[in-house]
């Protein structure tokens, strides 16, 4: 039962536009990277993941993933979501993945234990595991067994897509609940939350302070 963790990467010096009110395009861009390294890591540690799989347009999060032992996959024509991910999903079906695991890059607080009680919940055919934001609104993380189970669906609103998707497949659906993955940072209430657990991503971002 081969597990495979797919992780869509956006071009670091472009991402987290949302926080340029504290943050100025460099410190963004390393916190980006912070936050990646942090999520591979925590795939990485997870003796259920057979393999991880980083897509992006970004020749830098690539060398990244490869430097810390992950498959990587050149994202190619217009950016969007739901193709890249059909398509890193589509090689892992090559690979003979049974599973695929999706989760950003920005979820800084994600460990190995969350990536473990995911692939178990997940562990019967025709199951799909899925976590949501703070908001309830999107997935911070989205299980599928088998890989393809269901057309993505990533988006505003896309935790209540993808279950109504799901169920009209007729697989399993279930909801993992945790406040480690429903922390993604986006906005700078996120990281100042973030930052109160985890000190040090000032190092991350320094020279910038958040007040």
């Amino acid at each position: 039962m081969s597990i495979w963790v797919i992780i869509p990467v956006k071009p670091l010096n472009r991402a987290k536009s949302r926080l340029e009110s504290v943050l100025t395009p460099d410190a963004r861009a390393r916190l980006s990277e912070f936050m990646f390294r942090r999520v591979l890591a925590a795939v990485k540690s997870t003796k259920e993941v057979a393999g991880a799989l980083v897509i992006s347009r970004d020749q830098h999060a690539l060398a990244i993933a490869r430097e810390l032992g992950a498959h990587t996959l050149q994202e190619s024509g217009n950016p969007e979501l739901n193709t890249a991910l059909t398509r890193a999903t589509q090689v892992v079906i090559g690979w003979k993945g049974s599973a695929v695991l999706i989760l950003p890059a920005d979820l800084p607080l994600v460990t190995a234990e969350d990536v473990a009680a995911i692939s178990e919940l997940g562990m019967f055919d025709n199951t799909m595991v899925i976590a949501t934001d703070g908001a309830g609104d999107g997935t911070n993380a989205l299980f599928t067994r088998p890989a393809g189970l269901i057309e993505y669906a990533y988006g505003p609103g896309s935790f209540s897509r993808h279950i109504a998707r799901a169920e009209s497949a007729g697989a399993r659906v279930k909801i993992y609940e945790s406040e480690r993955l429903a922390l993604d940072i986006d906005v700078p209430a996120d990281l100042q939350a973030y930052r109160i657990l985890a000190p040090e991503v000032d190092q991350a971002t320094a020279p910038d302070n958040v007040s």
